[in-house]
């Protein structure tokens, strides 16, 4: 290999050699190892010391390297954090929480968006690669792919979803009692036909929340139920509630949408395409709780999931098991908090 093909790890992009802990002691007038007690959470270092080191650093503009760091103490620092783009709107509300809860650990997120839920196959050997000290997962892994991971000894935790028949630590919100509730309030208030907008057939979150009104919706008896699917997008909604009303021949009662955000569309295209009154004519339901269903076009009656709670849990569910590995899993189910709206005719106004 050529001398100009090879590469410097101690230059920067600009070609110009990169200050070391070496560099910094000597022009503090210090030992290398105070360089390093400095720079060390929690390690004893004088004041004085500090301001000698620190202006040393910025002199030479040295920082520590934090992935050399990784290597002798064998901990990335960095956790795998995967979200699908078609989810609910709330998921940045998460990954805000999310990392603002593991920088208070001084853990670093890496971020994995996949396109759907079902392309998990894709991320599974880059995070391997970026030698993550744990991975929160809003997607849903299959046997295999959970298989793979702990045999890597890396922590999961499932945020929203609950793999069935695998031991995993997870923390979600009770889709089917939150379903339960809306369903509840809608029948005791005298609606009788329904339509289903459900979220895409690769979404778990999806998935609970239908079988939950469908479940919820036969213990009480009612029948006369069309189901339509969307992928979690306001377009979709207005695109679902059309499809409903021709495969139905007219509009239902009511409309239990997958999200906040399709029952939004919902009630854009029963308002604009088809001259009916919300809730007067046809009551529409969402889930999740986001900001927009609050605006008061719209607000809509819904189930508000406890978010902060939640990525709290999950990440405290896996540092505890990045520091023991071995902790047994743990799965824990948070309530969520039934919004009335007046997008809905609830039993609660008729009473």
């Amino acid at each position: 290999m050529s001398k100009a093909a090879k590469t410097d790890n101690n230059k920067d992009p600009k070609g110009r050699k990169r200050a070391t802990s070496y560099d910094v002691a000597e022009l503090a007038g210090v030992s290398q190892s105070a360089v390093s007690r400095v720079f060390q959470d929690g390690a004893s270092a004088s004041q004085a010391m500090r301001n000698r080191v620190m202006t040393a650093a910025d002199t030479l503009g040295y920082r520590p390297n934090a992935i050399a760091r990784g290597l002798i103490t064998q901990r990335s620092n960095m956790v795998a954090v995967v979200i699908s783009k078609l989810t609910n709107l709330y998921y940045p509300e998460v990954l805000v929480q999310l990392t603002q809860r593991f920088s208070e650990h001084d853990v670093r997120v890496l971020l994995f968006a996949l396109e759907h839920e079902g392309d998990t196959g894709t991320v599974i050997e880059q995070m391997l690669q970026y030698r993550v000290d744990g991975i929160v997962t809003a997607a849903m892994f299959t046997p295999e792919q959970i298989k793979t991971i702990n045999n890597a000894r890396i922590p999961l935790v499932f945020y929203n979803r609950t793999p069935r028949d695998q031991l995993v630590s997870s923390v979600r919100c009770d889709q089917e009692e939150g379903e339960r509730w809306l369903v509840d309030e809608l029948v005791n208030a005298g609606h009788k036909t329904f339509g289903i907008v459900a979220g895409p057939p690769d979404s778990a979150v999806g998935i609970a929340r239908e079988m939950g009104a469908l479940n919820a919706l036969a213990e009480m008896g009612v029948t006369d139920i069309t189901t339509v699917s969307g992928d979690y997008g306001y377009e979709t909604g207005r695109e679902c509630f059309a499809q409903l009303v021709q495969k139905r021949g007219s509009p239902p009662d009511a409309i239990i949408a997958g999200n906040d955000v399709m029952a939004i569309g919902c009630i854009d295209a029963a308002r604009e395409n088809y001259g009916l009154k919300v809730p007067d004519d046809i009551s529409i339901v969402g889930f999740d709780g986001v900001g927009p269903a609050r605006y008061a076009a719209y607000d809509v009656t819904t189930v508000r999931q406890p978010v902060l709670r939640m990525t709290q849990s999950a990440a405290s569910m896996l540092i505890e098991r990045i520091e023991n590995p071995e902790l047994s899993p743990e799965k824990r189910a948070f309530s969520g908090r039934l919004i009335r709206g007046s997008s809905a005719r609830l039993h609660s106004e008729d009473a």
